[in-house]
């Protein structure tokens, strides 16, 4: 049975590890010590290291037949120092991973102007966020180039789940854009996102990028919506985008300055994968029968 190393113990990670359990031997690395006990209850091993601390990433050299890289970059500046840190490590060891995945950003690809975009499309990312990300890939296909190692990366859109939902976002009244402001938005289901990083330790070919998104394309005043009207709650409020800036956040309104509508081909041809919630539509119904099940029991 072969070693799997998973970088970034989110939930995610949690989704995905049942699969992963079934075909390797799964070592979880985790910064924080108090969430050993649910990993290896799981049925992983924990490693506690740390992406911030390279001296902690001692251990992991040549433990891993494979990598599941799913750890956020740093807040600040435009390179991804844990991904440095990281592959440093993986390159001092004995053996080295046979195949890597990484989960990155559709962000990278910057504001399309709603176009249509394939894995093709040049990364133009305009945020600090996406340049990290940006900077991380390139590492890491460096990377796979130098040492024969098979990297994939995926590039996920906005990750959502029932527990990962606006709720609290349209209870708030925040606003959204007039529909002549409104911007292409993509999602993918956080289930659905853990299957295409296993089927990608499997199938992803070597420096390949992949739209890890669903087959949705919608305008975000229009998810929002969506969710409101099966959770029954008011719609958004609607402003132009020359008002919005007196009421978003700039990390909200980073997200409103981009628009794009992703091609998942690859994911669909290449990685095999078949979509357990195709449209937003299906996993907000599902996130709403799961609720009003929780509710009713």
């Amino acid at each position: 049975m072969q070693n799997l190393l998973i970088v970034g113990c989110g939930d995610v990670a949690r989704r995905a590890l049942p699969a992963l359990l079934a075909r390797y031997r799964v070592f979880a690395l985790l910064r924080d010590p108090a969430k050993a006990a649910v990993w290896r209850a799981a049925g992983a091993v924990p490693i506690l290291a740390d992406l911030d601390d390279a001296d902690s990433l001692a251990r992991i050299g040549g433990i891993a037949d494979l990598v599941l890289h799913m750890a956020p970059p740093g807040e600040h500046g435009c390179i991804d120092l844990r991904t440095r840190r990281l592959l440093a490590a993986l390159a001092k060891g004995q053996s080295l991973p046979q195949r890597l995945v990484y989960i990155s950003t559709s962000g990278v690809y910057g504001d399309c102007m709603g176009e249509r975009v394939d894995e093709t499309r040049r990364a133009r990312p305009a945020t600090a966020r996406g340049q990290r990300r940006l900077d991380a890939e390139r590492q890491l296909r460096a990377f796979g180039r130098r040492y024969d190692v098979v990297v994939s990366i995926l590039r996920a859109p906005g990750i959502y789940a029932a527990d990962r939902l606006p709720l609290d976002r349209l209870r708030a009244a925040l606003p959204v854009l007039n529909a002549e402001d409104d911007v292409f938005t993509n999602h993918i289901h956080a289930d659905d996102l853990a299957t295409i990083a296993v089927a990608a330790l499997r199938l992803g070919l070597p420096n390949r990028v992949y739209n890890a998104s669903d087959d949705s394309a919608m305008k975000m005043a229009g998810y929002f919506d969506l969710v409101a009207d099966r959770f029954g709650l008011p719609h958004p409020p609607r402003v132009a985008r020359a008002d919005a800036a007196r009421h978003l956040s700039p990390a909200q309104l980073s997200f409103i300055s981009e628009s794009r509508r992703l091609s998942n081909c690859r994911i669909k041809n290449e990685l095999r994968v078949r979509l357990r919630y195709p449209s937003v539509g299906d996993g907000v119904e599902a996130a709403w029968q799961q609720r009003n099940k929780q509710c009713s029991n």
